[in-house]
């Protein structure tokens, strides 16, 4: 179904972020998902939605390769919401194909290598998760880099889905007063250097000053840093 992307932006203006979550679920009834990536903004979206009592199932990428508090992170998750985080996990064949070809970390060796891997573990498991849905929710924000500045509650992803963004114009420092505040589980790699989080081998810890994304794919240039997962009518915006 094609949606007209100015209609809901006009009909989210002004709204915080419960409530567009509230017009996410009634608007999309059974036909959206939270896209969890188990960042921060992850986890306040995931409390708002247990708040809020919302009919959105969440489910996560498990490309093989996550740090083990990612994993501890969706037990307690699970536990504290009493929800079901699905998990979507690459297929078999293509990660036993791709590391027989060029080893089981050639995403080091070239740019090519590395998005390759990225298409296995991530974007071909997306494709199948989002299969059922019109919509779907995830945690960007304005604020976490330049390719995200103009983001917008509601946009068109490259499969003229409907992306929802219940946190597009929040801060870093409100992200971390809600978690705080309300006592929400987070992955206990952000109190060690870690402002994003994704596969164990293509993260690493951050030194003071740095810029937050230089701990993702560290060995590339800047403008090479992306996954595919958040391409918004041909313009790219950056995984976390």
């Amino acid at each position: 179904m094609k949606h007209d992307i100015d209609i809901i932006n006009n009909k989210l203006k002004g709204l915080n972020a419960e409530s567009i979550l509230e017009y996410a679920a009634n608007a999309f009834p059974e036909e959206v998902a939270f896209a969890s990536s188990l960042g921060a903004e992850d986890q306040v979206i995931i409390d708002l939605i247990s708040k809020n009592k919302l009919d959105i199932p969440v489910f996560t990428l498990d490309t093989g390769r996550l740090f083990e508090e990612s994993y501890k992170l969706i037990a307690e998750s699970e536990a504290r919401y009493s929800c079901k985080i699905k998990l979507y996990f690459p297929e078999r064949s293509s990660v036993e194909k791709m590391t027989s070809e060029h080893g089981v970390n050639s995403f080091y060796d070239s740019i090519e290598n590395r998005k390759e891997c990225c298409r296995v573990r991530k974007l071909e498991p997306l494709e199948r998760a989002l299969a059922p849905y019109e919509a779907w929710i995830c945690g960007l924000r304005q604020a976490q880099s330049q390719t995200r500045s103009e983001l917008k509650a509601a946009e068109l992803d490259a499969r003229d889905m409907v992306k929802i963004n219940p946190l597009y114009n929040w801060s870093e420092k409100q992200v971390w007063e809600y978690i705080h505040n309300n006592l929400v589980p987070y992955n206990e790699l952000h109190d060690k250097g870690f402002p994003s989080i994704g596969c164990a081998c293509c993260t690493r810890a951050v030194a003071t000053g740095e810029d937050i994304r230089s701990g993702r794919w560290w060995w590339e240039t800047p403008e090479q840093k992306e996954c595919g997962l958040h391409v918004v009518k041909g313009k790219l915006q950056r995984i976390k």
